[in-house]
């Protein structure tokens, strides 16, 4: 099948997935991939898949969805490689239009320089760019991409794209520790970055097994260092540190509500007091969950943030 799901998701709702190609064909051979190694690494665009069986397979997942009461926000590109690959992908956006749900694709971004995947991608409600980092030296460490790509077109191409789209444009950046973490190298992004004026920037650790084994995410006084500096540019920006939760709301658990907060956004120290005031609790909730290892306490230009514990973390 190449649809799947309705699957929960933060940043789409309930997104529907469509495979558009074999895994597992990419561009870049990432060194935190879940999905593991790259299998084929081309750039040459191909038709993999017929457009009419894409369609069927999303209109019969759509039925079995509809039969269940499942409501479905978007139907996303998210295959098990780089979606922009596929020629056929504009084909595919126009032919799914006939739902009536928005559609959504996750790349790379490692294609956007060619003008037939703008035109593609123009065409869908809502686009995320993945940006590791816009130093060559580095992103060839972290995203290990095909032999010909070149850095500073991909990154011309997103911002062109940037001005053409009337979508919603969003950015995802992955954090490996020792690698693209580094202060400066995070100023330069969030900089590249606010010059896109994307709805939202989320900053992403790996929580499944990666690729490279020695592979680690960024500390967390790294990634608050890292959404401060995003926050400081003028970028809408949120975590995507793998957990689940009613973000924002109190819902009468004070730790799951403040699980769900903090794994979205650092709160500070003033936010946290008037959080518990509001909930009718007390700086004992803090105290609990920093002790069961849920909660940290880290600091950025002399002020106390509390954020989620990272998941996945690996020692030794």
């Amino acid at each position: 099948m190449k649809a799947f799901g309705p699957v929960p998701s933060r940043r789409l709702g309930q997104s529907m997935g469509i495979n558009n190609i074999p895994p597992k064909i990419c561009t870049y051979s990432c060194i935190y991939c879940q999905i593991g190694n790259t299998i084929k690494m081309q750039i040459e665009r191909e038709k993999f898949y017929r457009v009419a069986e894409i369609i069927e397979d999303v209109d019969k997942k759509i039925q079995k969805a509809k039969k269940r009461d499942e409501h479905i926000d978007y139907l996303t590109f998210v295959p098990d490689g780089e979606p922009t690959l596929d020629k056929n992908i504009g084909e595919e956006i126009k032919a799914l239009r006939k739902f009536g749900i928005k559609i959504a694709v996750i790349t790379n971004s490692s294609l956007i320089w060619d003008n037939d995947v703008k035109e593609s991608l123009l065409q869908a409600d809502w686009v995320s760019f993945k940006i590791d980092s816009i130093t060559k030296e580095i992103w060839e460490r972290v995203d290990r991409p095909f032999r010909t790509l070149k850095l500073d077109e991909i990154l011309r191409g997103i911002k062109e794209f940037s001005l053409m789209f009337k979508g919603d444009l969003t950015t995802e950046t992955m954090l490996i520790k020792g690698v693209n973490d580094k202060q400066d190298e995070i100023e330069r992004i969030a900089n590249f970055i606010a010059g896109l004026t994307p709805k939202k920037a989320y900053i992403s650790i790996p929580t499944r097994p990666p690729a490279e084994k020695w592979v680690e995410p960024s500390d967390e006084n790294v990634i608050n260092m890292a959404f401060q500096i995003f926050e400081k540019n003028g970028i809408n920006v949120e975590y995507l540190i793998g957990y689940e939760g009613n973000t924002f709301a109190f819902t009468g658990n004070v730790e799951d509500d403040l699980l769900s907060i903090t794994s979205v956004h650092p709160m500070r120290e003033e936010g946290v007091d008037e959080f518990l005031r509001k909930a009718k609790a007390d700086w004992t909730v803090i105290e609990r969950l920093i002790e069961k290892g849920k909660l940290i306490e880290t600091s950025y230009e002399g002020k106390r943030f509390f954020m989620r514990k990272l998941p996945g973390r690996r020692f030794g």
